[in-house]
């Protein structure tokens, strides 16, 4: 894909009034059990988004739990939580990026199949696409200053 996915979360969080969650249950348990338990108890609209890996990423499923940790330590996906009627609303949950970008994107085979068809291509679009989750990251931490 040639352009930036849409960030729902970033939609979602304009309106100031919904509860927005990024999750991913591999990755941190308590902090899917906390947003879910956040979620549960605000009193209006809820939104959670999970990154949840399937067996079309070319996975062994047996170790998906080890993925969705992967994409959130390549900085691929970000644990946060944003409720709205709390004084500090917005809760970064992770930390920042330890692992390759390129070597999670390596590690699927959604993306594996264009670095071996088009290797050039793939290089452009990994960079543009770990730009964005840079910027994604960056948006976050601009957000979280407003409310510190």
């Amino acid at each position: 894909k040639t352009t930036k996915k849409k960030d729902l979360a970033q939609m979602a969080m304009s309106y100031k009034t919904a509860y927005v969650a990024s999750i991913s249950l591999g990755a941190d348990p308590s902090q899917a059990i906390k947003a879910f338990k956040e979620a549960e108890s605000y009193n209006g609209v809820s939104l959670i988004i999970a990154y949840s890996p399937c067996v079309n990423h070319g996975l062994d499923m047996s170790n998906s739990n080890a993925e969705m940790k992967r994409a959130v330590d390549s900085g691929y996906w970000n644990l946060f939580r944003f409720n709205p009627a709390s004084e500090t609303p917005l809760t970064i949950d992770s930390s920042e990026p330890t692992l390759s970008y390129k070597d999670f994107l390596l590690g699927e085979s959604r993306f594996k199949a264009l670095y071996k068809t088009n290797p050039t291509l793939a290089d452009t679009l990994f960079a543009e696409s770990e730009k964005d989750a840079k910027d994604r990251r960056k948006a976050l931490l601009n957000l979280l200053k407003l409310y510190e």
